[in-house]
């Protein structure tokens, strides 16, 4: 058999088979290293993979664990999860709660802008959804909200982190595009291609994300309207009235304020996001003490929640690096690049394949698993087809949030299984989101029929 089509047979054929051990159970980073590792030396027997190529895995690790940007990301897991333990988060809800209550669909409403002022000032899905949970659920199921919109509305409000910076997808998409765009510019004689920064696509991100926030609004409103027993209003009393301007003002300020500065210096060009991601680490301290919330056992909790979810991402990313060595030196590039590149349709056929394989791919994995997975593989084809690379990353984090919604594995459902009552059924659950997924199918259409929604912004700023 021809040596190059056994290795794209050999690279198709790992793919698939890490698909099937995930499915199995096995833990995904070892599943990915295993695999490939398994593979390679199939390849090495067949004389189609060297495995003196391994040798750019020691380089390939101490590039991730020495990258400046990638150093944002425990920084913004820690500030996420501070203002979490802080009960800012808390406080936030409640009052929310009351200024929308006297509304049908109030409560509703109420969760999705504090899951967008909570995106975008921690960017932790599963705090917000666990958080949002505990506290909105049990508000809405005694006003008689159906279960199924309730479920809904925090579900999806609690994964629009992923998407409103400062999402930690959005820094490991931002410095993987950066790196890969670089390469396909240089191969085709640009030596000097713009760059693509992580600022670029916390920028690119901010309409589309409030395009989400108005789709799901939208949605309320609409349920508010023609099913109004779905989601009855929730008077406040009047002796609450009274203070309620105050609670509002102290409740929404400081986080705000944490908002501004740190989106507002990366936008701004004043910081890089690193430096912004220290501040927020450190405003987040600042915003827990004047609240008196400040302790050595908050602290440590913290600390040790920042550094398991830290871990848990980066040894992924570590597994996903074998995986990429392995498939691309077996042809798995070039089996990728000849399917996209004669599908009938262009490249926006080509984007739209991918799109659809990683929705499906977010009925079984996790967001990081699927970005380290498949951006290395089909990014430098896509961008090598002229896709603007910061379309390109909105569009798949916005493809991405929809893996924490999806059954059996989003993640989101998971987290409010944990929290919820024993009266509110995994199937309530599930039904409850499957609206939600339509949204977010209708904005991956929008963005495909108006790219500049995502790009508009960045090019204003930066040039």
């Amino acid at each position: 058999m021809d040596p190059v089509l056994l290795g794209e047979l050999l690279a198709g054929l790992m793919f698939f088979g890490i698909i099937g051990f995930l499915l199995l159970g096995f833990p995904v980073a070892f599943t990915l290293s295993g695999v490939s590792l398994l593979f390679g030396l199939v390849g090495m027997w067949f004389g189609v993979f060297d495995p003196s190529n391994f040798g750019s895995l020691a380089n390939r690790y101490i590039g991730y664990m020495t990258n400046e940007v990638l150093v944002a990301v425990p920084l913004f897991i820690f500030m996420g999860v501070m203002l979490e333990r802080s009960k800012i988060a808390e406080q936030l809800l409640l009052t929310m709660g009351k200024l929308f209550g006297n509304l049908r669909g109030g409560l509703g409403m109420s969760v999705i802008v504090v899951g967008a002022l909570l995106a975008a000032s921690t960017g932790v899905v599963g705090a917000t959804v666990v958080t949002m949970g505990l506290i909105s659920l049990p508000a809405m199921l005694r006003a008689n909200y159906d279960p199924r919109l309730a479920t809904g509305v925090i579900c999806a409000s609690g994964t629009l982190g992923q998407i409103i910076p400062p999402s930690t997808v959005l820094i490991f998409m931002g410095d993987m595009l950066s790196g890969i765009n670089a390469q396909v510019q240089m191969s085709k004689g640009n030596f000097a291609p713009t760059p693509v920064s992580v600022g670029d696509l916390f920028a690119g991100a901010l309409l589309p994300g409030l395009l989400l926030v108005g789709l799901y609004l939208s949605w309320t409103i609409f349920k508010a309207i023609f099913d109004p027993e779905s989601c009855p209003a929730t008077p406040v009393p009047p002796e609450e009235k009274a203070h309620l301007f105050r609670e509002v003002l102290t409740a929404l300020l400081p986080p705000l304020m944490l908002i501004l500065a740190v989106l507002g210096s990366i936008l701004g060009g004043v910081a890089t996001p690193t430096e912004a991601a220290s501040v927020g680490a450190v405003g987040a301290l600042v915003l827990a003490a004047l609240r008196w919330r400040l302790s050595f056992s908050i602290l440590r909790e913290t600390a040790i929640a920042t550094a398991t979810i830290t871990c848990m991402v980066f040894i992924i990313l570590f597994g996903a690096a074998v995986f990429s060595i392995v498939f691309r030196l077996m042809g798995g590039d070039n089996l990728v690049h000849e399917f996209l590149s004669n599908l009938p349709g262009g490249t926006l056929a080509a984007v739209a394949v991918v799109m659809f394989i990683m929705f499906l791919l977010g009925f079984i994995l996790d967001t990081f698993e699927i970005i380290f997975i498949v951006i290395p593989i089909t990014a430098p084809i896509l961008l090598a087809l002229d896709v603007d690379p910061v379309w390109l990353g909105i569009i798949v984090g916005v493809n991405l949030q929809t893996s924490f919604l999806t059954p059996p594995f989003g993640f989101a459902l998971f987290y409010l299984r944990g929290v919820a009552p024993h009266s509110v059924s995994t199937a309530m659950i599930y039904k409850g989101v499957l609206p939600f997924v339509c949204l977010q199918v209708l904005a991956i259409a929008i963005l495909f029929m108006f790219p500049e929604i995502a790009t508009w912004l960045p090019k204003a700023i930066y040039n």
